[in-house]
């Protein structure tokens, strides 16, 4: 791909004639260590410039203020128990000041940078701080939609969908996008989703960039492995009751087919009733949450996957690079991460009888499951590879200080 000013362009869009590498700044409200998506991006990113001798700095909105920054943040316990909306507003409030403080202080001693926001709470507060456009703010979605959307579809929705807060939000995102140098979309669906309700943003330079892990050396299983496993946290959205249920429907066809489940949420306790209530404990294990999980995955004949909404899936591709076949709903950015029949299976998500016949016919051919498990190291190798995909959300990154004229970039 060649760049307006006639240089070409690496695989991520830099243009090494002209774009000398600046200082990378990471910003984001979640504290260090954390077990989100965001987390995981954030650390398979530094992973990999390391890697590359390149160094970065992560800020967030534990960088700044000390006590005081804990005695705010523990306020918001107490007003959850009186309003949502006044909990989320306090929340969002209160991490955008002090990681915009945290900014300020750290871009004071930098000249040109680029300042790359988790989210649009960093990138206003990264606008906010930063002492001119020398100092670019590029801003990545990992959310579905608005980040309003995300606080109105959690199991405890703390917000009402079109309310005060949900609406602030929205204004927001309207306010602060436009206004970046630069985003990043982990899929083509995220970049049709924000667009769809903010057409502003199409006029932002972008590109579509997925998310990567680091390919680890294979370990063999830890302990008596079950027949499928899946990863994620136990939220509504990420609907494991539906995989019980297909369990349920494989017993009822004399098939016992066993599942371990790696996570941890508020939805434990239900989902221990209904293993219960539908007599799996002996088929279902769950084994919570391990920051370490991708070294448990390797034995496994397949992994699975009901999420209702996802904006990509690190879990998917974790499972891909274990080589493992992948059972998954057709939704959102599913289709640009496996495709039906290549790397496993597309599965109904409102009918668990349907879904578990398509799982129980993968699992009775083997050989369809020894080519799904090739597809899918190939195409964890060709497209969520670190040493594929870092090279080129680096290069987007450090293209978005160029002083030439801004451009779109699409993959």
């Amino acid at each position: 791909m060649a760049s307006r000013d006639g240089g070409q362009l690496l695989a991520g869009g830099a243009n090494p004639a002209s774009n000398e590498a600046v200082p990378l700044v990471i910003a984001s409200i979640l504290p260090t260590y954390g077990s989100t998506g965001v987390h995981t991006h954030i650390w398979q990113l530094r992973g990999y410039l390391d890697g590359q001798g390149i160094s970065s700095t992560l800020l967030t909105s534990f960088s700044w203020g000390g006590l005081l920054t804990r005695a705010l943040f523990a306020v918001r316990l107490i007003l959850v128990r009186v309003s949502g909306g006044a909990s989320v507003f306090w929340y969002r409030h209160w991490h955008e000041f002090i990681l915009r403080m945290a900014l300020r202080r750290h871009l004071a001693r930098l000249g040109d940078c680029v300042i790359y926001a988790q989210g649009p709470l960093e990138a206003r507060a990264a606008l906010r701080a930063r002492f001119g456009r020398h100092q670019r703010v590029v801003m990545v979605v990992h959310y579905k939609v608005s980040q309003a959307d995300e606080w109105a579809n959690t199991s405890h929705s703390t917000i009402k969908r079109n309310g005060r807060v949900f609406r602030w939000i929205r204004r927001m995102e309207r306010d602060t996008i436009p206004q970046t140098d630069g985003v990043v979309y982990v899929s083509q669906w995220a970049r049709s989703a924000v667009q769809s309700w903010l057409p502003e943003a199409a006029a932002v330079r972008s590109a579509v960039i997925g998310n990567f892990v680091a390919l680890m050396p294979a370990q063999p299983g830890s302990g008596p492995m079950a027949d499928l496993v899946t990863i994620g946290g136990f939220d509504t959205v990420k609907n494991h009751r539906f995989l019980l249920e297909v369990l349920a429907e494989a017993k009822r066809l004399g098939r016992s087919v066993s599942l371990d489940m790696f996570g941890d949420g508020p939805l434990r306790g239900e989902l221990t009733s209904l293993r219960r209530s539908l007599r799996l404990d002996e088929l279902v294990r769950f084994r919570g949450f391990r920051p370490d999980v991708r070294d448990y995955l390797t034995g496994y004949r397949a992994y699975v996957h009901a999420s209702y909404s996802e904006t990509s899936s690190l879990a998917i591709m974790e499972a891909m690079a274990a080589g493992l076949p992948v059972v998954v709903p057709n939704i959102g950015p599913m289709p640009e991460l496996c495709t039906d029949g290549i790397e496993g299976r597309f599965w109904p998500l409102d009918d668990p009888a349907k879904a578990a016949a398509i799982l129980l016919e993968l699992l009775d051919d083997d050989a369809a499951l020894r080519a799904a498990a090739d597809a899918s190291s190939k195409r964890f190798r060709r497209d969520f590879d670190a040493k594929v995909v870092g090279p080129r959300l680096y290069a987007f990154l450090m293209a978005s200080h160029s002083s030439g004229e801004l451009h779109s970039m699409r993959r």
